[in-house]
């Protein structure tokens, strides 16, 4: 009983900073809206459905860091360069991808392509910390290790990103999400946001 009353104050508690973190944050994240629009065509926010805890559905948002025929470039990509696909296939990430745009390349790599996170964290659909939010067509590569990562909530930051991101294979990630689900407690999520920062000041693994 004293657990939960705990983490629902601890929720309670993160909801309200985020407030203050957004007003804060709002002149930075004016700036990245209108850097955007002045690198390429296309809207500022990118959505797309996630798999989230007890594995329903939600909308993710971040900062659009892709051009808009994205999804078609990578079908295209990984039709011709077979060294492409095989990378696609052992991380879901392209260590160089041709749809990222000039700003898109470095939000991605100083991550405040994710700021808009925050929005689902306000919203209950992610947490601070928790695994990487996946697409539907990543969750059958989780195999049995899918139950564990609809346990929880997926977070803006876990295990996945201080632990070397595109650094790291599908299957590591896979197990990581697992190894936090299976072990997940108010001191591992303190460990792994003090891990963070200097995982995104160095850019450890971002592509």
């Amino acid at each position: 009983m004293l657990a939960y009353v705990a983490d629902v104050v601890a929720d309670m508690l993160i909801q309200f900073l985020l407030v203050f973190v957004v007003l804060f944050l709002s002149p930075l994240l004016l700036f990245i809206a209108l850097a955007i629009k002045a690198d390429s065509a296309g809207p500022v926010l990118f959505r797309q459905t996630r798999v989230g805890l007890n594995g329903e559905t939600f909308q993710c948002y971040k900062f659009r860091t892709m051009r808009q025929d994205a999804r078609e470039a990578l079908e295209r990509l990984l039709e011709e360069r077979p060294e492409c696909r095989l990378e696609w296939e052992r991380t879901r990430k392209l260590r160089r991808d041709p749809r990222i745009t000039r700003i898109g390349g470095f939000l991605r790599k100083s991550s405040l392509d994710e700021l808009p996170q925050i929005l689902n964290v306000l919203t209950r659909t992610m947490n601070l910390v928790g695994p990487r939010p996946i697409v539907p067509e990543e969750a059958r590569l989780y195999g049995r290790s899918l139950r564990h990562y609809c346990s929880v909530r997926p977070g803006i930051t876990g295990p996945w990103q201080v632990s070397g991101r595109s650094n790291t294979s599908f299957a590591r990630r896979v197990a990581h999400d697992r190894h936090y689900a299976q072990n997940r407690s108010f001191r591992l999520d303190c460990q792994i946001l003090v891990c963070t920062l200097p995982a995104v000041c160095l850019g450890r693994g971002a592509c």
